[in-house]
């Protein structure tokens, strides 16, 4: 399906309602990833039913994730991701044709603007993904930059032989070469032309562009995609100091539009590569690493390189928690299918990754339809199907119509209808894990400390902010620990030490400080079911 490629300079600015001031709102945040063509359909209005997701389609569900009253029956995250919904050629967007103009099969911009309208009323902030490294080759700078002559043509990389390189020749493209001559470089494939950063005129409508999304379109912020590949400089290809320069003056730049917006970036690598973006260049960059220490650990059973890996954050970061944590997103297979399911086994591991996710210090993000277990494996578009909002095996309750992409074939058994009406469902342990973690300060913006245990399964660890003190214990194993012990310090000798169950089951223990102040081989509930987790207050 072809769009309409409508080039466009600068919206009109548009008042919106300001949700009330706070520059560290992320740290309160939970975020939820939408793909817009995936997510719903509208029922209403001039893109209704044709089966594709849309703007509108969001706004009708916008209650489901968050209907902004206490107590309601939603799942209670706070913030939206939403994947490209710019002009672009291609079904995911992110060769973008048109930066300043909402994609025609989403809606128009003033759909955006009702959107944000929506959410604030509902406290949901909402980032849009910026695609700042390349664009779309059907966008009119690059069908310009064909010509020698034009001005758009140093807008762009370009060789006249492919460089001498050792490895990366692959990212030189001849499409255009009958027309120029010459090569363009691409980093991730010929239809995605890499922008030239060392062109003032590409760095300042990059600024423009992000000008427009928050002043004039209402965006809380960003999520950047593939920056670590901004600045090349010869085979050099990423995190390069221009790379990193450049992102400082355009973090200043955003913050002097709006001090409250906020940038997550992906930099997907090492912890050492992340923490050179934070906080100058961006203020979060996700842990890939982290979350891959998540689902291995949670596969395997071990608790050891959680807990290792939760040591080496803290050393990195100095105890604080600029990043951003997550499970899975939309370049990965969906967590049910790395843990095995859809399967009983699989649930449960499914629930054990929520808790430790939602208990760890980050600001979190959920992949849509994760807190239903929806599967797939790449390639990507298996990744991105419809929500399954229904057991409709043709249509999930995503469209009336025929649905862009054909849905999982287990729609019958996991959807969003019958998970929500069960308390003990997938869902609901998501809802809870949420409320659980919104309802403690601790737990959003509180110090952790690894705890030393005694059991190879027991994940255990405090989140600690100002007199509160919470303990996590998590059974990674699929037996029931019922001889376990962790050490706590930090209490006064000889202090009485006791836990008070705030999230799951049990009867709590109590022990006592030594002389250092350390409660050692404490076990402070009788029993941990397998792969379970139980959320503790400690009182001393």
């Amino acid at each position: 399906m072809r769009r309409a490629m409508i080039p466009c300079l600068l919206a009109t600015s548009t008042a919106l309602p300001a949700l009330a001031d706070d520059h560290d709102w992320w740290r309160d945040a939970v975020f939820y990833e939408v793909f817009v063509r995936s997510f719903a359909d509208s029922s209403e209005g001039p893109l209704a039913d044709d089966g594709v997701g849309d703007l509108a389609g969001l706004i009708e569900r916008l209650d489901v994730l968050n209907d902004g009253k206490p107590g309601g029956d939603d799942l209670g995250v706070n913030a939206l991701w939403l994947m490209p919904i710019a002009q672009s050629p291609s079904y995911h967007g992110y060769d973008v044709a048109d930066y300043y103009t909402v994609d025609n099969e989403y809606g128009t911009n003033a759909d955006f603007r009702r959107l944000i309208d929506e959410c604030e009323q509902r406290g949901i902030r909402v980032i849009v993904d910026l695609v700042l490294n390349h664009c779309s080759s059907e966008n009119p700078w690059f069908q310009k930059a064909a010509d020698p002559e034009s001005p758009y043509h140093d807008w762009f990389v370009w060789r006249d032989q492919k460089p001498d390189w050792e490895r990366n020749l692959h990212m030189w493209h001849d499409q255009k070469r009958e027309e120029t001559g010459q090569f363009y470089y691409g980093f991730f494939w010929h239809g995605m032309p890499d922008l030239n950063y060392d062109n003032p005129f590409v760095s300042a409508t990059a600024l423009d562009i992000s000008r427009h999304w928050l002043e004039d379109m209402g965006a809380h912020g960003f999520r950047l995609d593939a920056i670590k590949y901004l600045h090349e400089r010869g085979e050099t290809i990423e995190n390069t100091p221009e790379t990193i320069a450049w992102l400082e003056n355009w973090h200043r730049y955003i913050r002097s539009i709006d001090p409250d917006c906020w940038s997550v970036g992906e930099v997907w690598g090492p912890t050492e590569e992340v923490k050179q973006y934070v906080p100058g260049g961006m203020d979060s960059a996700f842990e890939f690493q982290l979350a891959e220490t998540i689902v291995g650990a949670v596969n395997s059973g071990q608790a050891a390189p959680i807990a290792q890996h939760l040591a080496h954050l803290n050393a990195a970061y100095r105890n604080d928690a600029p990043y951003s944590t997550f499970l899975t997103n939309h370049d990965q297979d969906r967590l049910m299918s790395q843990l095995g399911g859809p399967s009983d086994d699989a649930f449960a591991k499914n629930r054990l990754a929520a808790s430790i996710l939602l208990t760890l210090p980050g600001t979190p993000f959920l992949y849509y339809g994760e807190e239903i277990g929806m599967t797939g494996t790449k390639p990507d578009p298996q990744i991105r199907t419809p929500m399954q909002w229904t057991p409709d095996p043709e249509r999930t309750g995503f469209t009336r119509g025929e649905p862009w992409a054909p849905v999982n074939d287990n729609t019958r058994v996991v959807n969003l209808a019958e998970q929500r009406a069960d308390p003990d469902s997938l869902w609901s342990h998501y809802r809870d894990a949420i409320a659980l973690r919104r309802a403690h300060d601790a737990l959003r913006r509180g110090t952790l400390e690894p705890l030393e245990t005694d059991r190879d399964p027991l994940l255990a660890y405090t989140r600690t902010l100002g007199g509160q003190r919470l303990l996590v214990l998590a059974n990674m194993g699929e037996t029931t620990l019922r001889d376990f012990s962790v050490s706590v310090d930090g209490f006064e000798p000889g202090a009485r030490v006791r836990g008070r169950v705030v999230s799951g089951s049990g009867r709590p223990r109590s022990s006592r400080a030594n002389d250092e102040g350390v409660a050692t081989n404490w076990q402070p509930l009788s029993r941990l079911g397998a792969r379970e987790v139980v959320v503790l207050e400690i009182e001393n």
